[in-house]
């Protein structure tokens, strides 16, 4: 099973989406210090807000054990996704996807994870 562990807000102000989600649901905010983004962590999934985005709206990632594979797939299914990226800090590393039918969606494998040899 492979659960959405992640989401991501993509705005064109992340600074303005931060507040409206703040005020609306008292969610904590921390900030990373780059021009407005940061993180909420409302409770078991953090939900990451990003600026400077022409298709604003909300990204799930689902959580995975081996990254570089499941994205090779996206890509075998006539999807796109991004190469994997490092590693973030006390997130894991995140690819970026497409499905064939234009669904955005990402990839996550938590920092703390480690792949089991019958997981996806």
């Amino acid at each position: 099973m492979n659960p959405v562990s992640f989401l991501e807000i993509g705005a064109t102000d992340a600074s303005a989406e931060a507040r409206f989600f703040t005020e609306l649901f008292g969610w904590p905010w921390t900030a990373t210090g780059n021009e407005g983004e940061g993180w909420f962590e409302p409770g078991s999934v953090k939900i990451g807000v990003h600026g400077n985005d022409d298709r604003p709206g909300v990204v799930p990632y689902f959580r995975v054990d081996r990254i570089e594979m499941l994205a090779e797939k996206v890509i075998a299914l006539g999807g796109t996704a991004e190469l994997p990226g490092a590693d973030e800090p006390g997130f894991g590393r995140f690819v970026n996807c497409v499905s064939a039918q234009g669904a955005r969606f990402g990839l996550h494998q938590p920092a703390s994870r480690r792949p089991r040899p019958t997981e996806g």
